[in-house]
């Protein structure tokens, strides 16, 4: 193993992966809340919202930095250890990895001026209008980066002949089937765990004792956008499991240990895996519940794993993964539901310590979530890097120095995983929220 190419190479690519989710989920997610935050603090002259705007810009600017380093890293590991795939895909993905570049420097153009103009304007407005840009610029990032893991999964746009591919159509390969289930899914994901992020440091100072509106304020707004989004995303797994079933069958039927193909197919949480005999021991059958998630019919059928050679299975061990997703995504759900029913009847406590503590929980559950999700749809892919046409094994590098590669970048990421929290812990306690509003004369 410490040999071999092939699987230094997935390590890698995993590690880089994993690490880079964190901060491109955030960097899409957060600019949202900016903007939101901005707009409300112009139409209601209120100075804690504009405070929340400029405090968040501070620290999405460094995790933006970070996300640029490892998006950088991965550009670059894309061509030195998957070299086959990029000579093979690589004119097919041009487009959308181009697209991605012009979307994130089309992002820190205007996040440069909107950070140097505050209070430059006449009217704040022309200020927040800033913002659109980097909502946007973000957003599309995250669009067209996702529409290339899309046609991974489900490669279109060329006719594949005699090991060649020809008839290259860019736009088909873009907007391939699997690209409106994943984009959405991965920007709805990207809001969601930006708003439990932002809640979770209101909802951490206030169980402090930092009583003060401006925390409230901050806990407030974020938790609405939890509550849309973590509906949407449960939406938007619905409509992943039926795209699964429709073009991944393989996939849904590994991620749930579905062996044999039936109709009123139980859906299955948690257990142990007996793969010899195939049985499962000590899981949760929901009946029915697979074959709706599949196709919205109780009794509709199916397919089983067993339907496919064993050697295009994916591995077994990402039912966890898939588990670890629903029952993270309805907990998000629950907690952002009782904080707002709890906000808006008055006879409960919305700032109880144990729903703070609830919430709190949450952040380090939704990117947990995120890690899953990306997992799942990686490693269940396998052994294909673009499904059905070329294996991970086949698109490898062969060269002999991909373990020094993964030490030098492991050193990298644990480096940048210790000094970005300790940046932003500095960054934040030296000018606390009350100082600065004080400062600006806001009366309390």
């Amino acid at each position: 193993m410490i040999d071999d190419p092939v699987i230094l190479s997935r390590i890698l690519t995993y590690a880089t992966l994993g690490f880079h989710a964190i901060f491109a989920t955030v960097g899409v997610g957060i600019p949202v809340y900016i903007c939101l935050s901005e707009y409300i603090g112009i139409k209601r002259k209120d100075s804690h919202y504009i405070l929340l705007a400029k405090r968040w810009a501070r620290g999405y600017t460094i995790l933006v930095a970070v996300g640029v380093v490892t998006g950088t890293i991965i550009a670059f590991q894309l061509s030195l250890l998957w070299p086959t795939f990029m000579e093979n895909a690589g004119q097919l993905i041009a487009l959308p990895l181009f697209m991605e570049t012009f979307a994130f420097f089309f992002e820190a153009i205007f996040l440069g001026i909107y950070l140097y103009t505050w209070d430059r304007f006449k009217r704040p407005i022309y200020h927040w209008l800033l913002s659109l840009p980097i909502v946007l610029g973000s957003t599309a990032s995250a669009f067209f980066i996702t529409s290339v893991n899309g046609f991974m999964n489900t490669p279109r746009g060329f006719i594949y002949s005699e090991g060649a591919f020809t008839n290259i159509q860019p736009l088909v390969a873009m907007f391939n089937p699997a690209m409106p289930s994943k984009v959405s899914h991965v920007i709805t994901t990207a809001y969601l765990t930006g708003a439990f992020i932002l809640a979770a440091i209101a909802a951490f100072h206030i169980l402090r004792g930092k009583t003060h509106v401006y925390y409230k304020k901050a806990l407030h707004l974020t938790m609405i956008g939890c509550f849309i989004f973590s509906i949407a995303t449960v939406v938007n797994g619905d409509i992943s499991g039926k795209f699964l079933a429709a073009y991944q069958p393989e996939k849904l039927a590994a991620a749930e240990w579905h062996f044999e193909t039936e109709d009123r197919a139980t859906l299955l949480l948690g257990g142990i895996l007996d793969p010899d005999e195939q049985e499962v021991k000590f899981g949760i059958r929901l009946p029915y519940a697979l074959s709706i998630l599949a196709f919205n019919r109780p009794t509709a059928e199916v397919i089983g794993l067993n339907e496919f050679p064993e050697e295009q299975w994916p591995p077994l061990f990402i039912h966890y993964f898939f588990n670890l997703m629903v029952v993270i995504g309805m907990y998000l759900a629950g907690v952002a539901f009782v904080y707002l029913v709890f906000y808006y009847f008055n006879r409960f406590n919305s700032l109880h310590p144990w729903l703070l503590r609830a919430i709190i929980l949450g952040a380090p559950l939704a990117m947990l979530s995120i890690e899953a999700g990306w997992i799942m749809a990686e490693v269940g892919r396998q052994p294909w890097i673009m499904r059905g046409f070329l294996t991970v094994a086949e698109a490898a590098t062969t060269s002999g120095h991909v373990l020094e590669m993964l030490i030098l970048f492991s050193l990298l990421y644990i480096a940048l995983g210790l000094l970005v929290p300790a940046i932003l812990i500095r960054l934040f306690s030296k000018r606390n929220a009350e100082t600065e509003l004080e400062k600006q004369h806001v009366i309390l």
